[in-house]
């Protein structure tokens, strides 16, 4: 069985339709969670999941797929091969390699922070960005490799910050090899409702947007 699913805001569409609760099915054991980033991820992990023999939750955030109210990332729109193909459940995906710094994120999240890479690398910072893909399973081993390459982890997420997949991600690096952080940190979404307000700064306050994720990156290299 494959339960579909949207998630997040910034749009101004109340609390109860930007939330992003990837993290509630997460903890929720016996389930597998997929969020793709991009076309092909989707179509790859939909395939996967359809074939999978354990209940899958398929979570895809709306500033993604394709939804016209919503403000479109140039990363998100991408060819989709017309033949058969998996992507699969519980690999991530190294989406930018770097040296410095390590993102750990997902959704759409994952073109915010390869914005931030972007504009980063002009000031002499490096930024690995790993595109988580599957929630459950969870790659720990490429969280780790990756901040064994980097020494500093910033795990960005549009889910609450406390209970969630930020301390999950974060933990598997501290349990596994704590010696290898140098820098941590989080930009993820407050414990607070989220605002209908449709100004720009009362939005960015909330979401983890590429401005917050700027300056965590410049924190984390200076850390």
């Amino acid at each position: 069985m494959v339960l579909m699913m949207a998630a997040g805001g910034g749009y101004s569409d109340g609390a109860q339709h930007s939330q992003t609760l990837w993290g509630t099915f997460a903890h929720l054991p016996g389930m597998k969670v997929v969020v793709p980033s991009n076309p092909y991820d989707a179509k790859g992990l939909m395939t996967a999941a359809i074939r999978s023999d354990d209940p899958v939750v398929f979570v895809f955030h709306k500033g993604v797929m394709g939804l016209g109210w919503m403000k479109k990332n140039r990363r998100s729109i991408g060819a989709v091969p017309e033949e058969p193909y998996e992507v699969p459940i519980g690999v991530a995906r190294c989406a930018r390699a770097g040296s410095d710094v390590t993102i750990v994120t997902l959704a759409l999240s994952v073109h915010h922070a390869l914005d931030v890479a972007e504009k980063l690398a002009v000031e002499g910072i490096s930024v690995e960005v790993i595109d988580l893909r599957s929630l459950v399973p969870l790659d720990r081993d490429a969280i780790v490799e990756s901040v064994r390459r980097t020494g500093r982890l910033i795990v960005v997420d549009e889910d609450y910050q406390s209970f969630g997949l930020s301390g999950e991600v974060i933990a598997s690096v501290a349990e596994r090899a704590p010696e290898l952080l140098r820098h941590v940190s989080r930009v993820c979404v407050p414990d607070v409702p989220l605002p209908y307000a449709s100004q720009a700064r009362v939005r960015g306050a909330a979401h983890p947007r590429a401005d917050r994720g700027g300056r965590a990156g410049r924190d984390g290299r200076q850390g």
